[in-house]
């Protein structure tokens, strides 16, 4: 038997939704600024980039400063405590139709592999992106962040390869989405809050 549980609050689920929003649209007008099509044109392109990217340095400040005072940010602690399970299950268990090796709850969302997955992205790639980002916006105005580079190209070559790999954390997370109970019940319980879990 099956019971709806609250596990997304409103606030994480704007969260999610408006940092989704943005880091699509970063890639979107990112691609368009290196040249590989042309939707707004370079200069309104570079304006937006740079816009959303200061954007999602705001709410990523802001998101850091909620999972501090909600003591969320336990949630995303990693371990190697069931990875090798989580990982044989996504391999061939969920194939299989196999039992799920975690059980999630509101004080555990995330399993043992999204829990370092989770955890590379917000602690690793989105802020050394803003980091590259920042010094990418104040190139020519060192003074802004006490840094004179010799050339911006290194910068430019990491900042595009972060990029790819938010990307494929993107690409796997939509694509992780679609393996709940149904085709899209966990996209439903981010816009409602509310998923379904065998009651016990």
């Amino acid at each position: 038997m099956k019971q709806k549980v609250l596990f997304y609050t409103r606030f994480e689920r704007l969260w999610h939704w408006l940092q989704a929003f943005l880091i699509l649209s970063l890639a979107v007008t990112g691609f368009e600024v290196h040249g590989i099509y042309s939707i707004f044109g370079f200069s309104t392109a570079v304006e937006y980039h740079n816009l959303l990217g200061l954007s999602l340095i705001g709410l990523y400040i802001f998101w850091v400063f909620w999972l501090i005072i909600t003591g969320q940010w336990r949630q995303y602690v990693p371990g190697i405590k069931g990875v090798y399970e989580q990982a044989m299950y996504y391999i061939s268990g969920i194939f299989k139709d196999a039992p799920h090796p975690t059980e999630k709850t509101p004080e555990s969302k995330l399993n043992p592999m999204q829990r370092v997955a989770y955890f590379v992205l917000v602690a690793v790639l989105i802020p050394l992106q803003l980091i590259l980002g920042a010094l990418y916006l104040y190139y020519n105005e060192p003074d802004v962040l006490g840094i004179q580079l010799e050339s911006l190209e290194p910068v430019a070559i990491l900042h595009t390869f972060v990029a790819f790999l938010i990307l494929t954390f993107v690409i796997g997370h939509i694509y992780l989405t679609t393996t709940g109970h149904t085709l899209t019940s966990y996209i439903k319980g981010m816009i409602t809050g509310y998923e379904e879990v065998d009651h016990k």
